[in-house]
């Protein structure tokens, strides 16, 4: 599988986020928006990332941004995490990684020495057309947001 690069148009889907509303990519037609994808809700990086980009929400909404996170978490995992740390954007509940294999982030990861298949931490970036004019590949949790922002 091919990871989505810088050019490409972003997939077509059509998933539900934590509450059961379907979210689809034409929701974000003539927008500029952001997906950032994690491994798992409420693990270390991930709080630490999603909670970045909320601490830093208005200042991406202010350079006109929508922002979606996805990772292959049930719903009531993905709303646990969201209520638990009082996201402001939605989480999508993509069990059937649907968007994760359209942007091409599951695949092979090593961890301490072991390999499997997992999703890839990414976020692309997207203008109005749906076109991704970013990806960045090498997210710092911590400090996410700047990432986006520089």
């Amino acid at each position: 599988m091919k990871t989505l690069q810088a050019g490409d148009k972003a997939p077509d889907f059509k998933v539900n986020d934590q509450d059961g509303n379907s979210i689809s990519s034409e929701d974000y037609k003539g927008k500029k928006w952001i997906v950032f994808f994690y491994p798992k809700a409420s693990t270390p990086g991930c709080t630490a990332e999603a909670c970045n980009l909320r601490d830093n929400y208005k200042e991406l909404q202010n350079k006109g941004y929508e922002l979606l996170g996805v990772s292959a978490d049930s719903e009531k995992r993905q709303k646990n995490f969201k209520e638990k740390y009082d996201f402001p954007f939605p989480l999508l509940a993509d069990e059937k990684k649907e968007v994760i294999n359209g942007f091409g982030v599951w695949g092979p990861k090593k961890f301490m020495g072991k390999t499997y298949e997992g999703i890839h931490r990414k976020t692309f970036i997207m203008d109005e057309k749906g076109i991704i004019t970013r990806v960045i590949d090498k997210v710092k949790t911590k400090d996410h947001a700047a990432q986006i922002l520089a």
